[in-house]
């Protein structure tokens, strides 16, 4: 089998909905019986395996459920189920271009793809629901590059729209359940530290645009609570990523964290007395993306602190 396309999902059936359908109605070169697909509900208590259930009896499509909350242990889940030879990975909200596949395939089919270990393409956010004037330049698509081809270390395709060679997880590991979603928090980096190893162990990271998805972002997700608690999950993330790295050693992580740590609390600070400055003369958006700016400085600050302590005393 060419490949498993894995949906990962918690608590989306609105959502999901909606993707299972742009796959379903998704056309690929590929032949019948070489493409499967794995939804991995991960201990869902909406009507997740309800919206699943028409999608089973087309050939292919399995429904699983993973008991171990958090997103990589539903994608590790997904490595260990998968039979193809690529294992692409959606998000549980994201729409389908024309020509999606068989452009994230299509580097594996060239002179260079023993040397590729991953490919990314593009994921263009979009907001059916509205978006507030006050997050202007929050969500923009990647735009790694304009043509398909290898990306630099940091450079990273999101785990929303990305493929791996489904063998080298075997030789690289799987993804580390810490560093990724697990129930309400907004944790991210799980696709990261991993692409990371890729890049470690001598494999390319390729990004191809034409193999782009609609990202959706529902009114949900557009509220000053959501969007402080993402930031701030987000700052911790990328503590917890840097920490992680194991080609990194403890001096370099030990500085890591000590420069993080008063930046970030006097940024924190900064911020969080200007959104109040701004607020109490009515400056009600500039407020909130200050608050917005302290919120991810918190981040920053609670997780090096969090950290500190056991790099220092390993």
């Amino acid at each position: 089998m060419r490949a498993t396309i894995a949906i990962p999902t918690f608590n989306r059936a609105r959502w999901l909905s909606e993707t299972l359908a742009s796959l379903a109605a998704h056309r690929h070169s590929l032949p019948e019986g070489e493409v499967e697909v794995l939804i991995i509900d991960n201990r869902s208590t909406d009507g997740t395996k309800e919206v699943v259930a028409p999608y089973l009896t087309r050939p292919g499509w399995r429904y699983l459920v993973e008991e171990k909350q958090g997103l990589n242990h539903a994608r590790n889940r997904a490595v260990a189920e998968a039979r193809g030879e690529i294992v692409v990975f959606l998000d549980d909200d994201v729409l389908l271009h024309p020509g999606w596949l068989d452009a994230l395939l299509s580097p594996w089919n060239g002179p260079e793809s023993a040397s590729i270990g991953a490919v990314g393409g593009e994921v263009i956010p979009v907001f059916p629901e509205g978006y507030p004037s006050w997050l202007e330049g929050w969500a923009n698509p990647l735009g790694h590059r304009a043509d398909a081809g290898p990306l630099t270390p940091k450079q990273m395709p999101m785990g929303a729209n990305v493929a791996f060679r489904k063998d080298l997880f075997g030789t690289h590991g799987l993804f580390r359940p810490e560093l990724d979603r697990n129930g309400k928090n907004a944790l991210s980096g799980g696709e990261t530290e991993m692409l990371k190893r890729l890049h470690r162990g001598g494999l390319a990271v390729w990004f191809v645009p034409a193999a782009a998805v609609d990202h959706q972002f529902p009114a949900s997700r557009m509220n000053l609570g959501y969007v402080c608690r993402h930031g701030y999950d987000s700052s911790r993330s990328r503590v917890l990523e840097y920490v992680a790295d194991e080609g990194r050693s403890r001096i370099a992580k030990i500085g890591y964290c000590l420069s993080r740590l008063p930046l970030h609390l006097l940024r924190g600070l900064f911020f969080l007395l200007a959104a109040l400055f701004l607020n109490a003369f009515s400056q009600v958006d500039p407020g909130r993306q200050a608050l917005l700016r302290a919120a991810r400085s918190g981040g920053y600050v609670v997780q090096t602190a969090r950290v500190l302590p056991r790099l220092l005393l390993p």
